[in-house]
């Protein structure tokens, strides 16, 4: 076996959410971790992101959860509303008795903000992080995950995490698909708050509903500035492009929707959209001493705002399934990992692929029109404010963050 430049207990591939997140969490179990990331800075683009209670849990567990209230929001509400008519759908209090239900706030965040504080968490505790760093593929060498990179160097680590997000380039080492058109894009955009900026809502967050079509606005950082993200049924994305030359579709997408929710896309920034894509559920996200987390593993449509939550509760079950077992007060236990990264997938094939499905229904009913449109908005309105039966399988975690008497039948809607 020929001498490897680097060698660590845990190498990260990926220093997105979920890379830094993985890496946080197995450095706090005391593990040596090394992070390696393609891009020459380390950082995150796009907008906001709304991060609720299972997320922000596992932020209050590395006792990083203040950092993150203090740049970030708490919403009052979630709404929904009607886009053609403005009529208000149903509504959720974020606060109260929703935060004590499920053991921390719900919090909206500017990506970058949410990034920096897991990188700064993770430079902290000594994750030693690297950047330009090109993988092109992971073998498992006399029971080691060995990393090829395209500098030639060779990295070397009793389990490699990858965490290379939607296009990974370590999923075919588990699977043979290929990333899945929505045939929907989005437009995203944050513009500051000023005093000609319309007050309705800036406490909340506020969704319209539209045929093929809806806009989501929230405050960002302690309320100076405004999120929208406008997102609809694309015919150029449905013909294959990625990108678009134009607006006049997304104008076109809105043209039936109240004044508000028009004149809102001016808050979008139009030089590029995101098209979205995700990934139909797979079982297996292990091959040898290598194991997918995130994206790479679980890629999901946005509509339950659950992308970077569910990246973070892979993180707090993979620190957990390691305790005892890899990592104890004996010391560290390498040949514990091939059992270790099997109880991590178990644990959470079933649960990721269950969020992964919802969103793609729960994106269909934001999106009808005629008959079902209007069952929709009937179903909407019939439930009230505090009605936790949509809440708990998501957001609850049986014995942490929820009453005593609600633990056993939570526990009976979560997978096994």
């Amino acid at each position: 076996m020929p001498e490897y430049t680097t060698s660590t207990d845990v190498l990260v591939v990926g220093g997105g959410m979920a890379g830094l997140a993985g890496a946080l969490a197995l450095r706090e179990n005391g593990a040596n971790v090394t992070l390696v990331e393609r891009a020459p800075e380390f950082g995150e683009v796009g907008a906001g992101l709304q991060m609720a209670p299972n997320a922000s849990r596992v932020l209050k567990r590395w006792g990083l959860l203040e950092r993150a209230l203090e740049i970030g929001v708490q919403p009052k509400h979630l709404v929904f509303r009607d886009a053609v008519t403005g009529e208000e759908l149903t509504r959720q209090s974020l606060r109260g008795e929703f935060e004590e239900r499920y053991g921390a706030p719900y919090v909206v965040i500017h990506r970058s903000d949410l990034h920096r504080v897991l990188l700064e968490g993770c430079e902290a505790a000594g994750v030693k992080l690297i950047n330009d760093v090109m993988v092109d593929s992971v073998e498992t060498v006399n029971g080691r995950g060995v990393v090829h990179t395209e500098a030639g160097v060779d990295y070397e680590a009793d389990v490699v995490i990858g965490a290379d997000g939607l296009k990974s380039t370590l999923r075919p080492l588990v699977a043979s698909d290929e990333p899945v058109s929505s045939a929907y894009v989005a437009y995203r955009g944050t513009v500051p708050i000023t005093s000609e900026t319309p007050a309705t809502d800036l406490e909340d967050v506020v969704v319209y509903l539209g045929p093929d079509c809806h806009l989501v606005q929230y405050p960002l950082r302690k309320g100076e500035l405004l999120n929208t993200v406008a997102v609809f049924k694309s015919p150029s994305f449905e013909r294959g492009e990625e990108q678009y030359g134009g607006v006049d579709e997304l104008q076109a997408a809105y043209k039936d929707c109240i004044p508000a929710v028009q004149a809102a896309l001016a808050n979008l920034g139009t030089g590029i959209r995101w098209p979205m894509y995700d990934r139909d559920p797979i079982e297996n996200w292990v091959a040898g001493r290598m194991v997918l987390m995130g994206d790479a593993a679980h890629p999901m449509l946005q509509y339950l705002a659950q992308g970077a939550c569910q990246a973070l509760e892979d993180a707090a079950v993979l620190q957990d399934v390691t305790v005892g077992t890899v990592f104890s007060a004996e010391g560290t236990n390498p040949a514990a990992w091939d059992e270790a990264i099997a109880a991590f997938n178990s644990a959470r094939a079933a649960r990721t692929a269950r969020v992964q499905r919802s969103a793609r229904v729960w994106g269909e009913s934001w999106h009808v029109s005629g008959l079902a449109r209007t069952l929709r908005n009937l179903l909407f309105k019939s439930r009230t404010d505090n009605d936790f039966q949509y809440n708990d399988w998501l957001y609850g975690q049986a014995g942490e963050g929820l009453p005593a008497q609600e633990a056993p039948r939570v526990a009976s809607q979560l997978p096994a």
